[in-house]
């Protein structure tokens, strides 16, 4: 870990009652969106700083015997150039706590310069690499599409995916950082106008838990995922169909099963990517950004051919393939003499990229876990791209990875932590970094995806 700076000498100061304020110097910014700090040689991960910064905070997680404690800032006292006025008030966190309780998540660095906040993130990265793999490289966080503009624009209107809470009045809400705490939204700046449209905000939403949002960045029909609880009838549920816009697909779905049951329309979204079109399917796995979907299979594909790793008649596979994004893009390159292997653990994922691939006679579909079908159908590959979840791929992956024998592997990852422990374990099996990219997919928040070649070292 970065060594976090010492703080002003400040004592803490009750507010309230209950919750404790105090003066700290911002250092500099941790995994996870934190920024960290010292008081009385104690740890405090602070959200919504900016390295350099002094500030007061208030504690919202703390205990006299915790290793180290959190807190949100709710003044600055002295700014850093690269602070900006948040563009959305109730991710603010100034601005929240002057009204007496916590910001909504997901938007933690819209107070920071789009241009400073891809520094950062190139900062979390090197230092990822460095504690857990042992590799110094620093390296630049693109945009993510070549056609924004150069300072990154607005950062906003880029998600196609969005979730939210209902509040116990019924209304939509989002989550505070590590809280159950709903708070109600009246707009979701980072998504797409589609998504805002549908002014889901105005919908009495009493007997809903959960409501996730599809819209395709092609235009295509959205999808509302409505997650009842339990007891909630059909009446009330057809009342909710009711102030919906009537050509806006809608279903219910178990979070915890996955099922998903048609309401109206389509329980799938229609994307496209990369010359392709893609069935998804209630929940199924499809990256959040708009122009993610083209910049990642770009980046994969170039390091794969450039390379001399995919070409026609090779044999390849696409694994964690979700439902077929890189699987097509593959299959196109490896030709009708090569051959892809899809696997993917979701069953509902992997019945889509069979509906995608089917025409596609190269390209064998598997429905498992990856340690699973590498395990019971071991085979040998010329390269492997693997896109596994947030918590990577894990020791024993890696090893079934490598014994299969392919001359490469593009990994693509969101988490640069589980990466860079993989990325580890590749190194202790004789492999290593031939190539990295990192692209900004999640502008205002701390999330980056990074594209990774890895090879034999010999």
């Amino acid at each position: 870990m970065t060594h976090p700076t010492n703080t002003d000498s400040s004592t803490p100061t009750a507010q309230d009652g209950a919750a404790t304020e105090l003066v700290v110097d911002v250092g500099p910014i941790a995994h996870g969106g934190h920024f960290v700090a010292r008081h009385e040689g104690r740890v405090i991960f602070v959200r919504h700083g900016i390295p350099g910064e002094k500030v007061r905070v208030r504690l919202t997680d703390s205990g006299e015997s915790s290793r180290f404690w959190r807190a949100d800032v709710v003044d600055v006292l002295e700014a850093s150039e690269d602070r900006t006025r948040h563009f959305w008030a109730l991710a603010d966190s100034l601005a929240a706590w002057r009204k007496g309780g916590p910001p909504v998540g997901g938007a933690e660095l819209g107070h920071i310069t789009l241009e400073r906040q891809r520094l950062l993130k190139s900062e979390v990265l090197a230092e990822q690499l460095k504690r857990l793999a042992g590799v110094e490289l620093n390296v630049d966080v693109e945009l993510a599409s070549a056609s924004e503009p150069a300072d990154g624009g607005s950062g906003l209107g880029w998600r196609t995916r969005a979730s939210f809470g209902v509040t116990p009045g019924g209304r939509l809400g989002m989550h505070a950082h590590r809280s159950d705490v709903v708070i109600p939204v009246h707009e979701m700046p980072l998504a797409l106008p589609g998504i805002n449209e549908l002014r889901l905000w105005d919908i009495d939403l009493h007997g809903i838990s959960r409501v996730e949002v599809a819209a395709p960045a092609n235009g295509s029909r959205p999808l509302v995922l409505l997650a009842p609880e339990e007891g909630t009838d059909a009446r009330r549920l057809n009342r909710i169909l009711g102030q919906l816009p009537h050509e806006v697909s809608v279903a219910s779905f178990d979070p915890a099963g996955g099922e998903v049951l048609q309401l109206r329309g389509r329980t799938w979204v229609q994307e496209s990517a990369a010359g392709h079109e893609y069935r998804v399917t209630g929940e199924g796995f499809w990256q959040i950004h708009k122009d993610a979907p083209d910049t990642l299979v770009g980046a994969v594909t170039s390091f794969l051919h450039d390379g001399g790793y995919l070409l026609p008649g090779s044999a390849v596979a696409d694994l964690y393939a979700g439902a077929g994004l890189f699987t097509a893009p593959l299959a196109d390159m490896a030709g009708v003499t090569g051959s892809v292997l899809s696997v993917e653990g979701s069953p509902g994922t992997s019945r889509d990229a069979r509906k995608n691939l089917h025409g596609e006679p190269q390209v064998e579909i598997v429905q498992g876990r990856v340690e699973r079908v590498l395990r019971q159908r071991p085979r040998s590959f010329d390269s492997l791209v693997i896109d596994p979840p947030r918590a990577g791929a894990g020791k024993a992956v890696v090893n079934q990875l490598i014994e299969s024998g392919p001359r490469a592997i593009a990994y693509v990852s969101c988490d640069p932590a589980s990466f860079a422990r993989d990325l580890g374990y590749f190194q202790n099996r004789g492999w290593r970094l031939e190539s990295l990219r990192a692209f900004d997919l999640y502008p205002h928040t701390h999330h980056l995806e990074t594209v990774a070649l890895l090879v034999p070292a010999a």
